[in-house]
């Protein structure tokens, strides 16, 4: 299992180098769901499920959809629409999808052999245990962060808004 997480973390590496030094907005985020679903995969094989599930699911999910919709929001006319038909051509989709893809076999891989549940002696934390914690002890940090967040949303439409300029003499 060793050679699976190692794998695993260099699918991780690479993917997240690539959105760092992508300068295509929309490539880096392609390569940023993929670097979310390796890092979902090293939570599976270290036993935390619910883990993987929330990191799928919030971050490579509902994450990627606000990152697209400010991206939609950021519309820079007609230029960025063909500048949208080029970046759709099928080369564009090799580097995540091959990275993907060597995800989906070893996680595959993972499933099928039964190594997690049988052996590695985890304590289990399910979906009620994270609730009552996040809701109880971290209460204050899980509402900065819903505020932080709303701050980003504000901010990100303030400056995407178009202005309308008068001219008074």
């Amino acid at each position: 299992m060793n050679y699976i997480f190692y794998l695993t973390s260099a699918v991780a590496v690479i993917s997240t180098a690539m959105v760092i030094f992508h300068k295509n907005a929309v490539h880096a985020l392609l390569y940023l769901v993929t670097s979310l679903l390796s890092v979902a995969i090293i939570f599976y094989q270290f036993g935390a499920p619910l883990a993987a599930a929330l990191e799928v699911i919030i971050y490579a999910g509902a994450i990627m959809v606000l990152i697209i919709f400010v991206i939609m929001m950021l519309n820079q006319g007609d230029a960025s629409v063909a500048q949208e038909q080029a970046w759709l051509q099928p080369h564009t989709w090799i580097g995540p999808a091959l990275l993907s893809a060597i995800l989906l076999i070893q996680l595959i891989l993972l499933v099928s052999s039964g190594q997690i549940s049988a052996s590695q002696s985890y304590h289990y934390i399910g979906p009620k245990q994270v609730g009552i914690a996040l809701f109880s002890h971290y209460i204050l940090a899980v509402e900065l962060a819903s505020m932080l967040l709303l701050a980003g949303l504000v901010g990100a439409f303030h400056l995407a808004r178009h202005r309308k300029t008068t001219i008074e003499e």
